[in-house]
């Protein structure tokens, strides 16, 4: 049991985000999990996420996605992240709409003290069904990362402790009703080449699926992968995580 609440809010970059085009006047996510384990093995880690889209008007409509980790493995920390996602979009029940969006992070593991970038963009929703969504997106962002260690896999940037640079997005992102609405699928996929001289960019995908249990209660699997192709000396490029549990949606 205790494993499957370390699972269910495992996944803070769960694509099966909240949807702006909804027409529900609020949307809620929210979810809190932890494990302390002493003896053989000392572990705590303790996951929060919360998601808001608020429909106040028919034109604007505002979504927060913010998630916060934390782990240690004995007196070792693994972990200590915050991010928060926020958008606004432009009447998003539209085939087409654009959006503005700011992004605050920090990541431990890739030694990120802190990271923001915002710009704006479009969207374009080339299927829109009851059982089928997919959406296209493209975006310009400004982006400052400041690092704990000024050395780079990228000779370029050595001696910097802070990289700003411009950025382009392209953004893909899908779900699926199947079965008669006995099993949704998702998936998202984005990729952020950097808009300067150095090869300087950043890509992700994630997909899953959730199988409805009871009253907006379903089991979810999340599979993500993401890369980063400029990071400090002794940090990986790649990670990969394969997550399962439980989720929640309220919606009104």
């Amino acid at each position: 049991m205790l494993f499957i609440l370390y699972g269910a809010f495992f996944s803070v970059k769960l694509p099966a985000q909240l949807n702006e085009s909804d027409t529900a006047k609020m949307q809620l996510r929210a979810g809190i999990s932890g494990a302390w384990q002493q003896g053989n093995v000392e572990l705590f880690t303790l996951r929060s996420r919360l998601e808001l889209v608020s429909n106040g008007t028919k034109s604007l409509v505002f979504k927060t996605q913010n998630n916060s980790l934390y782990q240690s493995f004995g007196s070792n920390k693994a972990d200590n992240d915050i991010s928060s996602r926020n958008y606004l979009y432009y009447q998003p029940q539209a085939r087409m709409y654009p959006f503005a969006m700011v992004y605050l992070q920090t990541n431990y593991r890739r030694q990120i003290s802190n990271r923001w970038f915002g710009g704006a963009g479009g969207t374009w929703q080339f299927v829109r069904s009851a059982k089928s969504n997919l959406k296209l997106s493209g975006s310009i962002v400004y982006e400052e990362t400041r690092f704990k260690r000024p050395e780079y896999n990228e000779a370029a940037y050595n001696g910097n402790s802070q990289i700003a640079l411009w950025r382009a997005t392209a953004y893909l992102a899908g779900w699926h009703q199947l079965f008669e609405k006995r099993l949704r699928i998702y998936y998202s996929a984005y990729w952020q080449p950097g808009i300067s001289q150095i090869h300087n960019f950043r890509s992700q995908i994630d997909a899953g699926f959730e199988l409805p249990l009871w009253k907006g209660l379903n089991a979810t699997v999340v599979y993500s992968f993401t890369h980063e192709e400029v990071v400090p000396v002794l940090v990986k490029q790649n990670d990969r995580i394969l997550t399962f549990g439980l989720g929640y949606l309220f919606k009104k």
